[in-house]
């Protein structure tokens, strides 16, 4: 693998040497991988690549993160080079200053308020699903992420105790949250690129004005939830075991059966994916690893960044932590999204899907026999379904 990215950073940099190129971190993920990448003239940066051949969700991230960067005033990495139809296809970003949230997280000390010192970060390594957290790497990248709704990292299994800076970062999650929703779309979509500006990697649009032109997303339009149903299709293509392949059919049912209760709420650009290795904290909150961005409820974009957060396999985070991510994001967005409250139980049951298809790496993660886990993951799901 270290070759094929070599070939592919010699694509993108031809007068540029590479020096070394080292492995970002684990993931539960194999779409995707993600490495650190040291040049001789002492630049650095991060390479993701698509080990399946996909290039959309390359396309997708390249695209976001120049819109996110113009349009949102939220930091993200700045792209050097990408190309959707590399083989395989890649992405190259710079790293970003902050300090991964993970180790803030743990590092922090209730009485002292000490949150440590700045490092680099870079991008993230999704699947192509519609969540995914993990394992993180060191603290040089943010390359832990699997793809579809998957496991929580460690760190949220730790929130047992008051700790006022805890909540602070948790707020100031919420105000990033709230900053991205603030601007709505008129439908809902897939990204499946840049608009405006034309070449390999986005459709042409000349009716762009000049200074939009390459910050605009192409979308493809579609009801909310037939772009929800296709999260969940794209997380059954990477989850890792088949033990609960009937909690596939009966998320779906949910939905489905759901459609005029989702169908109405708001279109917002959604992250996707917002876990603890994703997020970094600099004078706010930076984020990365926007391949699995699309446009949808914000009232999605908030559950899973709760769950993903604060809760493990079937443990929940206490009630203030919950509290100030909620906090933050009515500061800066006067109160939560429309509708939440009503639609958050379908959320809820979508994300059970973290737990019940990825089974397997649970049980390593937790060091508990898979029967256990999948007993548990049953009950649960019909628990959640009753509140619907």
């Amino acid at each position: 693998m270290n070759e094929v990215v070599s070939a592919a950073l010699s694509d993108a940099f031809p007068d540029r040497t590479v020096a070394e190129v080292s492995e970002a971190g684990p993931s539960w993920n194999g779409a995707n991988e993600t490495f650190g990448v040291e040049f001789r003239d002492g630049g650095r940066a991060f390479c993701k690549v698509a080990t399946d051949g996909n290039g959309t969700r390359i396309a997708r991230e390249q695209a976001v993160l120049r819109y996110v960067s113009a349009e949102r005033q939220i930091r993200v990495p700045t792209v050097l080079a990408a190309d959707r139809n590399g083989s395989p296809p890649y992405l190259v970003t710079e790293p970003v200053s902050g300090r991964e949230l993970s180790v803030v997280w743990n590092d922090t000390e209730s009485r002292s308020g000490r949150t440590g010192a700045d490092g680099d970060v870079g991008i993230g390594n999704a699947g192509d699903g519609n969540a995914g957290d993990g394992n993180a790497g060191d603290g040089n990248a943010g390359d832990g992420n699997a793809g579809g709704d998957a496991a929580p990292a460690d760190v949220r299994a730790s929130c047992v105790r008051e700790d006022p800076v805890r909540e602070s970062l948790l707020r100031r999650v919420g105000r990033m949250l709230a900053a991205l929703h603030a601007e709505r779309f008129d439908g809902h979509g897939e990204i499946v690129g840049a608009a405006g500006g034309g070449g390999a990697e986005s459709p042409d649009d000349s009716t762009l004005p000049p200074d939009t032109a390459g910050h605009a997303l192409a979308i493809e339009p579609a009801p909310w939830p037939d772009v929800l149903r296709s999260t969940v299709e794209r997380t059954r293509g990477i989850g890792t075991t088949e033990r609960l392949a009937g909690h596939y059919e009966a998320v779906i049912d949910c939905v489905e059966s759901n459609r005029d209760r989702l169908t109405d709420a708001p279109a917002a650009l959604l992250h996707g994916d917002v876990a603890m290795q994703n997020l970094f904290v600099v004078d706010g909150i930076a984020a990365i690893d926007w391949e699995l961005a699309h446009v949808g409820d914000p009232a999605r974009d908030l559950v899973r960044a709760e769950d993903q957060l604060l809760n493990g396999f079937d443990s929940t985070g206490p009630e203030r932590y919950a509290a100030a991510l909620h906090g933050g994001y009515r500061e800066r967005a006067g109160g939560l999204p429309e509708g939440f409250a009503e639609r958050r139980p379908i959320y809820e049951v979508v994300r059970m899907l973290g737990r019940s298809g990825f089974l397997d790496q649970w049980a390593t993660h937790l060091n508990e026999p898979i029967d256990a886990l999948a007993d548990r993951a049953e009950a649960e799901l019909r628990t959640r379904l009753a509140v619907v």
